[in-house]
């Protein structure tokens, strides 16, 4: 079958769903900023508990990864996720996500190769970026601070 450059661009148009960027942008935007609110919320309640800055904030995002693995677990974070997408990844929760999912995916398999091994599947590239980076980080620090 042959086709000219204007047919084929007219049949590209016909059969090419239309774009829901903006409606899936509009969705990650909200969810995500909803779950950062729910830990600022977390944050707060804890400083007026009696928490100083830095326990407050620790104490909040080991809450965030609880309740990111206990949505996870119960299936309520996929279902959350389906309908905001990159949205449930950003925030802490979404580590949790990432952690708890290949977990239960693989539990048929057993304790030690299935959950345990699986286990960091997705977030293991994400712990091993972030503690490498902290330590190219931390070199150049001691370097331009001996240097300056």
């Amino acid at each position: 079958m042959k086709m000219t450059n204007k047919e084929y661009n007219e049949y590209v148009k016909r059969v090419t769903p239309n774009s829901k960027l903006p409606r899936n942008m509009l969705r990650a935007f909200l969810v995500g900023g909803a779950i950062c609110c729910v830990g600022q919320g977390i944050l707060d309640g804890l400083k007026y508990a009696g928490l100083n800055e830095e326990n407050a904030a620790t104490a909040s995002s080991i809450i965030l990864v609880l309740l990111g693995a206990l949505l996870t677990g119960i299936g309520i974070y996929d279902t959350i996720a389906k309908f905001a997408g990159a949205g449930t990844l950003v925030p802490i929760t979404g580590f949790a996500n990432s952690v708890v999912s290949p977990a239960l995916e693989f539990k048929t398999e057993g304790y030690i190769t299935g959950t345990a091994a699986k286990m960091f599947i997705i977030a293991g590239p994400v712990i091993v970026f972030g503690i490498t980076s902290s330590i190219v980080y931390g070199v150049l620090l001691v370097l331009f601070n001996t240097l300056l």
